[in-house]
């Protein structure tokens, strides 16, 4: 299918004033601060160190805001952290998102769109269920020494509040705090269904994108790109509701898309079990050559998936066996989950260019592993013929939906969605996926798909700075042997052409132009995502990307 991409330069609402103050808080600063905090728009905070928001306290942060993390390892990390008790409403608009981000970060090119670990992320605690041996549990990143990073304490309060956030984006996070150990973009400990996350990006984080260690909250529109292990990851007998959730993983980077465990290794077979409910899921993955996974099922995890696209990944769904010596039980492992228990569930699906296209490809039953990968368990032939003729019983289809990972939008007919039995929770809809066709929700306040339009499965530049009112129309883009670029120059005025690599390097410059296009040359330009700035008169009149075939 040839898709034709248009790029348009605008100026975007929520770009950072040149005038506003930058405010540095410390966790210090957060103690004397008072129980109610407001960060505004009019300022951007920079985090120095972790800093918490503590028991009985609330940080509110307006639309607009930026809060930018100093960079630094182990004990000089910074990132923000909810702690038990404490609330965080970080509600931005489509228009004005909430941005998380690096220090560096001047949101107009300063940093690489793909650069990760410079600087924590965001972590939310609360007194929700997991499955630990122990009431209370130290959270992945923070060092155990601190207190304010227990999470749980009281199964019984499955509606705990700990928020909300609305269109907010992180970025560029994942910093070492030691040992590998590095911090997830968004990180919810034992948190509860009566927070609110919606519209949420995490975008080049050097570990996980999303990650939840038990508790039970409800999720939705959240869209996780470009990340360096797992897309999303749950542990711990995490059991949330998630609707309309989108994951992109780059050409070079990420592991599973979904990596989902019972129970930490302490207590494998602790209830609850994992029981999280997704529906309206689009995972589109690195590719046939990669050797990566779509979802991995362990450690006694079960998991619903329903109305769902799973595309461009080279292996498939497995799911755990192990035995305890006299054959499978009930809450033994995940197959188990699956074969016996009945909660865990992939229905109504499609799956494109995924493993090898059948079903028994796509769906396996493998061994529990050893520390040193050698798998501990014969996995009975008949486990994976079961779970192979599920496949086609429970609906899931193979088919190609035009999804990828430059545009995950669907261009093919995705209807097809059944919610019939599904918690009231969960908006009814007529398509599979996470999103609508001919919309996208992660338009205009995304890095990562802030610039596609799926109404024509292009891509449109919103994230475009320079000179208000210059448009830009590169034709055909992917470009294969040429391309026209066309641009607004009705006075002749003379314009310089540049093109860098994603690492920043100039692969192209072309100067002294005066009309209004040119042609451009592929040459020697090797396949990829290309930058590309038009400047006149000293200043930046418009940018974008260019694609490469």
């Amino acid at each position: 299918m040839k898709r034709v991409f248009t790029l348009i330069a605008m100026v975007i609402t929520w770009t950072v004033s040149l005038s506003a103050a930058e405010i540095t808080v410390t966790d210090a600063d957060m103690k004397a601060a008072g129980a109610s905090v407001t960060w505004t728009g009019e300022n951007v905070y920079i985090l120095d160190g972790l800093v918490f928001v503590g028991d009985g306290q609330t940080l509110t942060i307006e639309a607009g805001t930026v809060v930018k993390g100093k960079p630094g390892q182990e004990e000089n990390a910074s990132a923000l952290i909810v702690a038990r008790g404490g609330k965080i409403y970080a509600n931005g608009t489509a228009q004005s998102p909430v941005i998380f981000t690096a220090e560096a970060d001047d949101l107009e090119g300063s940093v690489a769109d793909r650069a990760t670990g410079l600087w924590g992320g965001v972590i939310i605690l609360g007194r929700g269920a997991t499955n630990n041996a122990t009431a209370t549990r130290a959270i992945e990143g923070i060092p155990t020494s601190e207190t304010r990073g227990l999470y749980g304490d009281d199964p019984t309060v499955a509606d705990d509040n700990s928020g909300s956030m609305r269109y907010v984006s992180i970025r560029h996070g994942g910093t070492n705090i030691g040992e590998g150990n590095e911090i997830n973009g968004l990180t919810l400990g034992a948190v509860g269904s009566g927070s609110t996350f919606s519209h949420i990006e995490v975008v080049s984080n050097a570990d996980d994108g999303v990650e939840w260690f038990g508790g039970a909250p409800y999720c939705d529109h959240i869209l996780v790109a470009w990340v360096g292990d797992d897309s999303f990851d749950y542990d711990e007998g995490y059991a949330g509701k998630n609707q309309f959730m989108a994951a992109i993983q780059g050409q070079d980077d990420g592991d599973r898309v979904g990596e989902h465990d019972g129970g930490p290794s302490s207590n494998e077979l602790g209830a609850p079990f994992a029981q999280p409910v997704f529906s309206n899921v689009t995972y589109v993955g690195r590719g046939a050559s990669a050797g990566k996974r779509v979802i991995t099922f362990r450690d006694n995890a079960g998991g619903e998936y329903y109305n769902s696209i799973f595309a461009e990944q080279s292996r498939g769904i497995d799911i755990e066996y192990r035995e305890d010596g006299s054959g499978s039980a009930v809450g033994q492992c995940s197959y188990s989950q699956w074969a016996d228990a009945g909660i865990l569930k992939l229905e109504n699906n499609i799956f494109q260019n995924v493993a090898d296209g059948t079903a028994a490809g796509i769906f396996k039953v493998v061994s529990e592993k050893d520390d040193n990968d050698n798998e501990l368990f014969t996995v009975p032939a008949q486990a994976n013929t079961d779970f192979a003729a599920y496949f086609t019983s429970a609906g899931n289809e193979v088919l190609d939906v035009g999804v990828d990972a430059v545009n995950p939008t669907a261009s093919g007919d995705v209807s097809g969605a059944d919610f019939t039995g599904m918690d009231d929770w969960f908006t009814v809809v007529g398509y599979r996926g996470a999103f609508k066709p001919n919309e996208n929700w992660a338009g205009g306040w995304t890095l990562s798909m802030g610039e596609v339009d799926a109404r024509a499965n292009v891509y449109t530049g919103i994230r475009k700075t320079g000179v208000t009112g210059t448009s830009v129309l590169i034709y055909p883009n992917p470009v294969l042997d040429h391309a026209t670029v066309e641009f607004d120059n009705p006075t002749g005025v003379v314009h310089h052409f540049s093109l860098f690599d994603m690492s920043g390097r100039t692969v192209r410059k072309m100067d002294h132009i005066t009309g209004n296009n040119f042609l451009l040359q592929k040459g020697n330009l090797q396949p990829g995502i290309y930058l590309y700035r038009l400047d006149r008169a000293g200043s930046r009149a418009a940018e974008g990307r260019l694609i490469v075939y």
